[in-house]
């Protein structure tokens, strides 16, 4: 669709940025790619994906926080920046909760617990059982220290019984191979992550955190399904403003947003990339982030995780 000019004043009248605080090629960067295009396509406006990677997410969100407020840049990052960072770090450049305004939860993720292809059990319970019967702590992978997946883990002990060690990787892939060669007993993952090495024959799935099965691998039952409550929190993506940029604006990017995630064929990319899409209102994300924030918080200290 050809570009058109725009009447002085209305909103977009620029390019549109969105900034993604992970590495290119990362699910979340290629989720939010299939979406700018559907958004240049809608506003007639070019809109440009910016990855800017580092600290958890802290180094592009603080960009968008202290970026203008005139609906020229945006943020499209995961739950960690609002619930697990504010608790995790002992000081912030910014305040995610004043600094940046929700415009919509874009899509929600699932993570799995993995064991190598031959380990002695199939879910859950006989996990539990595996870890207490071999008298030594079971390692665990995670993609860093007060990850969803570091959290987890921790709630397992709890859960289940048995002792469990964590072990923080850069990201997943990584983790998931360890297990593979039995260099590390389980591993938290991505659905889209873990396919490779289930394919493969390496690893198995155990069971599914998040309060549904995942739309990319809707086969391997939940946590909840499997009689293990507690672990149905939930892992978002969501899409926010600078502080102070015009409601209309924050209104109109919602609506557009709602209209590419509803597409057949961006759901489908975004399904095939681990997440379930969603599309809602800016007081729905909201109400998402006064809920989850603080049980997030509460299992960081609980954890006694802090990055200085």
């Amino acid at each position: 669709m050809p570009f058109v000019a725009r009447a002085e004043g209305s909103w977009p009248n620029k390019p549109i940025r969105i900034v993604v605080p992970f590495a290119p090629g990362g699910a979340i960067d290629a989720v939010v790619r299939v979406i700018g295009d559907a958004l240049t396509s809608q506003l007639r406006q070019q809109v440009l994906i910016d990855p800017k990677p580092g600290a958890n997410t802290i180094v592009g969100s603080d960009i968008v926080a202290k970026a203008a407020p005139d609906g020229s840049t945006f943020l499209i990052t995961t739950n960690s920046t609002h619930t697990n960072n504010p608790t995790l770090y002992a000081k912030l450049p910014f305040d995610p909760a004043k600094d940046l305004i929700p415009v919509s939860l874009v899509s929600l993720g699932t993570i799995l617990i993995a064991a190598k292809a031959d380990a002695p059990f199939d879910d859950l319970k006989g996990m539990g059982a595996w870890v207490k019967g071999r008298g030594r702590a079971a390692t665990y992978g995670s993609w860093g220290i007060g990850s969803s997946g570091h959290l987890y883990g921790l709630m397992l002990e709890k859960a289940l019984g048995g002792q469990y060690s964590h072990v923080p990787y850069r990201g997943d892939v990584q983790a998931l191979q360890d297990v593979g060669n039995g260099t590390l007993d389980l591993t938290w993952a991505s659905p889209v992550s873990a396919r490779t090495q289930i394919a493969a024959g390496h690893v198995k799935a155990i069971a599914a955190a998040g309060a549904k099965r995942s739309a990319s691998m809707p086969e391997l039952s939940t946590f909840g399904e499997q009689g293990v409550p507690g672990f149905d929190l939930s892992l978002f993506v969501g899409a926010y403003a600078p502080a102070g940029t015009p409601v209309e604006i924050v209104n109109r990017l919602q609506q557009e947003l709602k209209i590419a995630i509803a597409q057949p064929a961006i759901a489908d990319k975004m399904i095939a990339q681990g997440q379930t899409p969603v599309g809602s209102t800016p007081g729905e994300l909201a109400d998402v982030l006064r809920r989850e924030t603080p049980i997030w918080a509460e299992l960081i200290r609980q954890s006694g995780a802090k990055v200085e």
